[in-house]
């Protein structure tokens, strides 16, 4: 016998990331777990991409089938992750004059409407309000079911909603118009563009002719308990496509073999991401800007700061430990604008980035807010110009660049010893947050925010040492970007 591998009997093993054979050691087990690698019990998939959807540019995705399919039974599926909490939003939907609609209300509750008189409609009690994790959509129509409430269906991670505020069930074979020869659209409404969805879709899929269930789609993950994407293999039916969004030039691309492909409407190159339900990067908190009043867009990656307050935003991931590395360009300077962490959101229009213990600000002007206090510090900055962010938890030190220089000679590799950089307060039972915001009211600027899958084009383009995140500028070693398969390893 060998008890060398951590205490458990058996051979020693190396671990890998498809087979657990024979033993691991204890110690390799709980890395392969913590850093998503531990083999499952169920076929996991990756997600490569994402598309990103802008409400404000009306983006949408739209397709006219020459030929109806079946108006009585259908599958919709699709991964989001909201970005406007408080606008109404469409998913999907056919036209014409009063369309089929799946869509969230501004209110956070989920409606579907079925537009031949509304034959089939529900309207969601719970409430989807979470901008920071993406939820799992299951749509199934089958009018041909004998039983009343299972011909209309909606299923969110994996479990069937059964509580609404709204409910028609459609009569038996009752007909949609998604399906028909009509106009669809993924994004907003069919026959006016109207409603504009903001935020992520991730492998969308239609299944023309099946009643399917989420087991097709998904599976509860037995380490994390989470409900995460498996890969469908099943048939498409006629009219079915899936979009996965891998071609930035095409992202209405139908990859069922179908070649049922979608035109693509005021959306770009850069609005696919690499922020997807396989890997979830940070954005701006659109639950944190009630004292702020900041404009967000772009997934909650560009913001325009309000010009009456002079407080901050913050960002969604916040860590307690490791090295992170994030970047932010200054589209338009308002000449008081302030970057950098906190470990507590605004308290109110007037408390600014820096003001308060365990936060720092980097002034346009070149000087920081450490707790309150001034000092000198870098190199102003201005409209054009990128910042980049590199936090180290670990040893209690901060630094920022200025077009890939950093500042006050600061050397982020340089550990405990923190050569050129701004210390900040050990981590206590909290985290930091990315943070910004302007220093007096008068003041707003806009800025884009890349914590990994830009909002914009990047010139060069440098990833982490793990792979993750498309910066600018060159990511100090041992530094990560801030999304949750570096978080599940590092923080």
């Amino acid at each position: 016998m060998n008890q060398d591998n951590g205490g458990v009997i058996g051979k020693i093993n190396t671990p890998t990331q498809t087979v657990a054979s024979g033993v691991w050691s204890i110690q390799d087990q709980f890395e392969a777990q913590s850093s998503s690698t531990w083999p499952l019990a169920f076929p996991q998939t990756t997600f490569t991409n994402t598309c990103r959807f802008n409400d404000g540019s009306t983006d949408n995705l739209s397709r006219t089938p020459s030929g109806a399919g079946s108006l009585t039974t259908w599958t919709f599926s699709t991964w989001v992750k909201r970005s406007s909490l408080t606008t109404a939003g469409q998913i999907f939907s056919a036209a014409p004059h009063v369309d089929d609609q799946f869509y969230f209300i501004s209110d956070g509750t989920l409606r579907f409407y079925n537009g031949n008189a509304g034959n089939g409609t529900f309207r969601t009690n719970q409430l989807f309000r979470d901008g920071s994790a993406y939820y799992h959509l299951l749509l199934v129509w089958d009018t041909t079911n004998s039983t009343a409430a299972d011909r209309a269906i909606l299923y969110v991670n994996g479990s069937r909603i059964t509580s609404f505020q709204e409910q028609n069930n459609p009569s038996s074979s009752a007909s949609s118009k998604i399906n028909n020869t009509n106009v669809h659209r993924i994004g907003a409404v069919g026959s006016s563009s109207g409603e504009p969805f903001d935020g992520y879709l991730a492998e969308t899929i239609f299944v023309d002719g099946q009643a399917l269930t989420p087991t097709s789609f998904g599976a509860t993950n037995p380490v994390t308990n989470i409900w995460e994407p498996i890969a469908y293999t099943g048939t498409y039916g006629t009219n079915g496509f899936k979009l996965n969004y891998s071609d930035s030039s095409n992202l209405g691309d139908d990859t069922s073999g179908n070649g049922n492909d979608f035109t693509v409407n005021n959306l770009t190159s850069v609005d696919q991401s690499t922020d997807t339900p396989s890997n979830n990067f940070a954005t701006l908190n659109p639950l944190d800007n009630y004292f702020a009043g900041s404009t967000f867009s772009e997934g909650n990656l560009k913001i325009v700061t309000s010009s009456g307050n002079y407080t901050f935003n913050t960002g969604t991931i916040g860590v307690a430990a490791g090295k992170w590395y994030w970047e932010v360009k200054i589209v338009n300077s308002s000449t008081e604008d302030l970057i950098g962490i906190t470990k507590n959101v605004s308290t109110g229009t007037t408390n600014y980035l820096g003001q308060n213990t365990g936060a720092v600000g980097y002034n346009d002007n070149g000087n920081t807010y450490v707790a309150g206090t001034n000092s000198s510090y870098g190199n102003s900055y201005t409209t054009n110009d990128i910042i980049g962010v590199a936090l180290d938890v670990d040893n209690n030190k901060l630094y920022f660049s200025k077009n890939g220089t950093f500042q006050n000679s600061g050397v982020p590799t340089s550990g405990s010893t923190g050569t050129g950089a701004i210390s900040i307060d050990a981590i206590s039972g909290d985290n930091y947050f990315p943070a910004i915001g302007e220093f007096e009211g008068s003041s707003s600027g806009t800025f884009s925010l890349n914590f990994g899958s830009p909002p914009y084009t990047i010139s060069s383009g440098n990833a982490d040492a793990n792979g993750h995140g498309n910066f600018e500028y060159a990511v100090p070693s041992g530094y990560f970007a801030l999304c949750t398969k570096n978080l599940a390893e590092f923080g």
